[in-house]
């Protein structure tokens, strides 16, 4: 491992340390290499992990987490979403939010879920990779602002940060109905400082880079998570538990 990933490493796990007190968590897990790079840090620094899937039936994230887990073999928990009820979730969850912002419905949707099989597994914590996309460029909007010069991605960055920020206070609005707290280290103050720091060419190469995060999917490899994972190309989260479509339908 370089010096940089090195030090990557110790700042995430310095994070963590700040921000979960909590030795027994659940793990918000879809196997991307975001939430499986947290999942091990974690493992490692023997906080008692359990990750949490949720989707309908037959979802991207559900199958791809257990295919990941198979080479984790860390405990997994997964909570098909009831098509039933789906429709009086969602629309409670607007009313709650009071916005008509569809990420955020979205987003908050998926951890009410999340926070529900948290909470049958008497787990009042949950922690997330939330902020590797906004600092590490994972997003596809980054490829856009690539033509804009360094100064077009430090602003684009510095919008997705607070909106991650705002989003994940109605998310814990959300949860606080399962007495669950959703914690995101990578969006603490000091790690988000730490990160912006780290070179622009160690996140993004060029227009057409269909990965980035590479300092990310480079670190994951050194620690031992597996391969399908480190290049696994992002996949949001309502999507992959296919919330966006159902929600769609609803509208």
């Amino acid at each position: 491992m370089d010096e940089m990933n090195k030090k990557l490493l110790e700042h995430i796990k310095n994070s963590v340390s700040d921000v979960v007190q909590e030795k027994k968590i659940g793990i918000a897990f879809s196997g991307g290499v975001d939430s499986t790079l947290i999942s091990k840090i974690c493992s490692d620094m023997n906080y008692d992990i359990i990750l949490l899937t949720i989707g309908f039936t037959e979802s991207h994230d559900i199958l791809f987490a257990k295919e990941v887990n198979t080479h984790l073999k860390y405990p997994h928990h997964v909570l098909e979403i009831d098509p039933e009820t789906f429709t009086k979730v969602s629309s409670n969850i607007h009313q709650t939010i009071n916005t008509d912002n569809l990420s955020w419905n979205e987003n908050c949707i998926a951890f009410y879920y999340v926070s529900k099989l948290a909470r049958g597994l008497n787990l009042d914590t949950v922690i997330t990779a939330n902020g590797i996309d906004e600092l590490f460029c994972g997003y596809n909007a980054y490829r856009d602002a690539f033509f804009g010069g360094e100064s077009q991605i430090i602003e684009l960055m510095n919008t997705k940060l607070e909106n991650e920020l705002k989003m994940m206070k109605a998310v814990n609005l959300i949860s606080s109905e399962f007495d669950v707290k959703i914690l995101q280290p990578l969006l603490s103050f000091k790690f988000i400082e730490y990160a912006k720091s780290i070179p622009l060419y160690q996140k993004i190469h060029d227009s057409e880079d269909l990965y980035r995060k590479h300092i990310i999917r480079k670190l994951a490899r050194d620690i031992g998570v597996p391969e399908i994972s480190c290049t696994k190309r992002k996949k949001a989260l309502q999507y992959g538990s296919k919330i966006h479509k159902a929600l769609l339908k609803t509208r």
